[in-house]
């Protein structure tokens, strides 16, 4: 059993932790819930399907560990609503009103700096029930199928959530990127 396991589980013990730190917030509570996740998923390893995704398997207990962890009204989702915000708002706000360097050409903002910080926090700022799939599709890689199973919810909720997610993004990036843009432009 220990090697079945060390094979099929460990390999995803970095995407899991990256997940434990979106979850936690935090560096000590996200090594804990790993830790937590890797204990539950060796003594249920018998439980286990082979040949199923492992790395769903593990995420599923991930999130219920977390969720276990966290008060009820904690969970509750953000009331949030996103439909106010256009598809391709941040590229209409870049050709309206950058400098004129940016408004020939929009993609060249994304020349002039490095917008890691500015998008890192923006994702930090979205509320969970849009953060959590974003995360788990852009930067975990997993399927509509595999992320609308974790967070038990149709896969049209997610594609809607992903898509309501990147427009916010856009919306919550654009004037940081006008304001730079403008002051390098």
């Amino acid at each position: 059993m220990t090697g079945e396991f060390q094979d099929e589980a460990m390999p995803h013990l970095d995407a899991l932790y990256r997940y434990a730190l979106r979850l936690t917030r935090n560096e000590r509570d996200a090594e804990d819930l790993l830790q937590d996740t890797f204990l539950r998923a060796y003594r249920f390893w018998d439980k286990y399907q082979k040949g199923s995704n492992c790395k769903a398997w593990l995420y599923r207990i991930m999130k219920n560990l977390f969720l276990n962890r966290v008060d009820k009204s904690n969970r509750a989702p953000d009331q949030t609503s996103l439909d106010d915000t256009e598809e391709w708002y941040l590229y209409g706000q870049l050709k309206d009103g950058g400098p004129e360097s940016v408004r020939n050409d929009p993609a060249k903002i994304f020349e002039i700096r490095d917008w890691g910080e500015h998008i890192q926090e923006a994702i930090n700022n979205l509320p969970d029930e849009f953060r959590e799939p974003l995360v788990l599709f852009d930067g975990e890689g997993l399927s509509y199928q595999e992320i609308s199973e974790l967070l038990e919810v149709p896969i049209g909720t997610v594609r809607s959530r992903l898509n309501r997610a990147r427009k916010k993004l856009q919306k919550d990036l654009a004037p940081i990127m006008l304001e730079q843009a403008a002051q390098e432009g």
